[in-house]
């Protein structure tokens, strides 16, 4: 989640982020099986190996992307905050049992994704 639930995620940063976070998850051999989001959250669905320490991956993740997207969109993201801050220090984890992946699949696909940049 942005801080403040800023609408922030345009599609050039949606796509940005899907960068990075493919890129992300491949150094610490994590499959990010589907990405989407919308203007103020972003739904990753991912296949990692149980000896991850999920919340050091998503530090990681979280710390990683909010240094590139604000370097890479600087201009825009300092119209709207002066703090160097791009996520909220929170987010949700569910374990997959009981669905199939490909209902997860379909749930992240189904997120209302920004189509146009501001």
């Amino acid at each position: 989640m942005t801080k403040y639930r800023r609408k922030v995620i345009d599609k050039k940063i949606h796509d940005r982020l899907h960068e990075i976070f493919n890129e992300t998850c491949q150094k610490w051999e994590v499959s990010l099986v589907e990405f989407n989001g919308e203007s103020d959250h972003v739904h990753l669905l991912i296949r990692y190996h149980p000896q991850i320490q999920l919340s050091k991956f998503i530090a990681n993740l979280k710390t990683v992307s909010s240094r590139l997207i604000r370097k890479d969109f600087a201009e825009k993201l300092s119209q709207l905050s002066r703090q160097p801050v791009f996520w909220t220090g929170s987010y949700f984890v569910a374990s997959c049992g009981g669905v199939t992946v490909e209902q997860l699949k379909e749930y992240v696909k189904q997120q209302e994704a920004p189509r146009t940049t501001k």
